[in-house]
Order: C-alpha cells, then structure tokens, then sequence
C-alpha cells in the first residue's frame, strides 16, 4: 500500500509528465523555426545559438542521470550525440566516469520511490536532447567531452567532502542532482529574453524551464524531507556526511555556486541559496514562532523559500531579500554565470576565448562558451 510519501513523490511525478506532454508538442515546430538574429554584449548570434547553449547543459544532465538510473551513457542508449545529426544517430564523445565505467555508475537505490524519480528523469532528460537535436538538425552541436568523475571529487574537496561520488547512494544521488538542477532552471530563465522568435522559440523553450523546475522542487522537497525524517532512506544515516545535515551541505554547494558565477563580477552578489534551514510561518501576524529542530509542522509553515534569508526579530520572522531578485520570485543567470559554474571557474584560453575545466574539460561546443565575462548583477 503507497504510503503518504510515496502518494506526494507520485503527484509531483504525474505533474511532471503533464509539463513535458506540453513541452514536447512546442518542441516538435522549433525544426521549422526561422534563424533569428539579435545583438547581446557586442555580440551577433541566433535563436538557434541560444538552443545550442541549453543544449550543451542537457547533455550533461541526460548523461547524469541517465548513468545513474541504467548505468549506461545516453549513446549506449540510442540517444545522438554527435554534431548536426538526427536524434537516433551521431558520433560518440568522452565521458568520463568512476572506476569501472558506467555500468559502475548506476546507484544502488534502497528507497524506490527517489530510484523511479531517477529513472523518469533520466528519461525526460533525454527527451530534451532529442527535442533540441531535432529542432537545430544540422546546426545541432555534438556532445563536448565530460566529465563526472573528476568533477565531483574536486567539487567534494571545496566543499570538505572529499571523494565525493554522486552514484554512491540515494542521498548522493540528490545531491548532485541538486548541483545541476537549479542551474539548469537560471540558465533558461537568463537565455530567454535573449530569444527572438517569440512564436515558435520561447514557448517551447519556457517548457523545458517549466519542467527543470518541477526537477529541482522535486530535489530540494526529497532533501528537505530526509533532513526532517519525514522520508525515509535505509542507506543514510543523518549526520553521515561530515556530520553536516543535508540543509547545511546544499548550503555549501549553494555557497560554491555563488563564488563561481561571481568569480568576474565587479560587484559581488548573493545570487544563491540552499535549503531553507528553519519554517518559516506564512503570517507573520498570527504566528511569529521559529520551531528550528521541530518535525511537527502546520499548514501555515514553509520550508524552501527562494531568495529570502531568515533572520529572528523582536516583532517575529523578518524575511530578508538577498542580492539578486524578490522573495517568491526566480532567478536568472547569464550565460557567462552559468559556464563559470558548469566549468568551476576553469582557466579561458585567450586565444578560442574557451573557459574550460569542471563539468567540460574541454569546454562547450558553439557560440556560447566563454565565462569570462563580468557577470550581470
């Protein structure tokens, strides 16, 4: 018999397979999208850049998972990945795994519930990169070489968690789920004002953002409810990392992102934030309480609050806006910001202007592949 978690996992994925039937039916007109051009930073490139750049993330987060969930590479699974080729065929690109390949790469779930939401993800991922294959067709970019071993083991040192491997466990899992998700849902968001096509491009691409979105809440609320005992994960035991619960590491990966994709800016800005470590009552007026270490929670609390840090006050809950947006609102990244990310602030080649390093070793393919520029405050 489904328990309450299970029924509340099961709503959110039904949820996400309603966005992605919409997502798909957009995306089958991008082939018959014309070429637009636009003027950014000095810059000319078309719409069909811009799909390029979101395809290059959806690369990495389809190989991701889709190791994680099967153990194999999207090639392995007749996925292309290979430049301007159709989304059945195309060459194949690097990607480099733990020790033993990728067949090593698949998690030993011990919860089935977060291992089925592995499994529709890798899936809905992978539909991504078809989408966005097909739309481009010949102008479609291959696959860069990855990387999401060594990656994860130098981000894991950063973060004091040394030898970090995301296809460890459930928990693990999630957590490198987390580093990916809430940039992929800023990096849509930026890109989008950039589009011209406003008829055939932007619907489409707003979808994919819809359903990246409905990822990371899925993520973060998976995380949340570990961390409050309200899930349950035989292979974790709280505590276990570190000693750090897992709102104060998402806070520390949080804490990374931010240094990366401010590495240039002039301006330094909180554009971050992880879990929210304490609930927060929505009426302020009539429940001004703080229960921090409490799992008895009430219908008038919430937990992950964008934007907003959370300080005590004599007259209750005072929500703070941090550096970059209003609370309850999303936020935006530049391409620029994203790539610092996604490359962990890697060195740019002065000549090909190519920032490489973390997640691309050796850069993204197309347009967009540069973070050296200051990021936009």
């Amino acid at each position: 018999m489904a328990n309450a978690e299970t029924q509340q996992l099961d709503s959110i994925i039904s949820s996400r397979r309603a966005l992605l039937a919409l997502g798909g039916a957009a995306l089958a007109g991008l082939a018959f999208a014309p070429k637009a051009k636009a003027q950014a930073a000095g810059a000319t490139f078309s719409d069909n850049d811009i799909l390029n750049f979101a395809l290059n993330l959806e690369y990495l987060e389809a190989q991701f998972y889709t190791l994680a969930a099967s153990g194999q590479t999207i090639d392995q699974v007749g996925i292309g990945i290979g430049s301007g080729t159709n989304a059945s065929t195309g060459g194949v690109a690097t990607v480099t795994t733990k020790a033993g390949g990728p067949a090593a790469c698949a998690v030993p779930f011990s919860n089935t519930v977060i291992q089925a939401y592995a499994t529709e993800i890798a899936s809905e991922e992978r539909k991504h990169v078809s989408f966005l294959r097909n739309a481009l067709s010949t102008n479609a970019v291959g696959q860069p070489q990855l990387d999401l071993y060594n990656s994860f083991n130098a981000l894991g040192v950063l973060l004091g968690l040394p030898s970090f491997d995301p296809f460890a466990s459930d928990v693990n899992f999630l957590l490198g789920s987390y580093i990916f998700e809430d940039v992929g849902v800023t990096a849509y968001h930026g890109a989008a004002p950039l589009i011209t096509d406003k008829v055939n491009v932007l619907p489409a691409a707003v979808e994919i953002h819809a359903v990246e979105a409905n990822h990371s809440g899925m993520v973060r609320m998976t995380l949340l409810g570990i961390d409050s005992g309200t899930i349950t994960v035989p292979s974790y035991t709280p505590g276990s990392i570190k000693g750090l619960s897992l709102t104060q590491v998402t806070t520390a990966i949080s804490g990374a992102r931010t240094m990366f994709a401010q590495a240039n800016a002039t301006t330094q800005i909180t554009d971050d934030y992880g879990l929210t470590p304490v609930p927060v009552p929505l009426n302020t007026s009539t429940d001004s309480t703080i229960m921090s270490g409490s799992t008895s929670y009430t219908a008038g609390q919430i937990f992950d609050i964008p934007l907003v840090a959370v300080t005590a006050s004599a007259a209750g809950v005072t929500p703070v806006v941090l550096g970059n947006g209003t609370p309850g609102l999303g936020y935006a990244r530049t391409t620029a910001q994203v790539i610092n990310i996604v490359t962990a602030g890697g060195p740019t080649d002065p000549k090909t202007l190519i920032t490489s390093g973390g997640f691309f070793p050796s850069g993204l393919n197309g347009l967009f592949v540069t973070g050296v520029q200051p990021a936009a405050s």
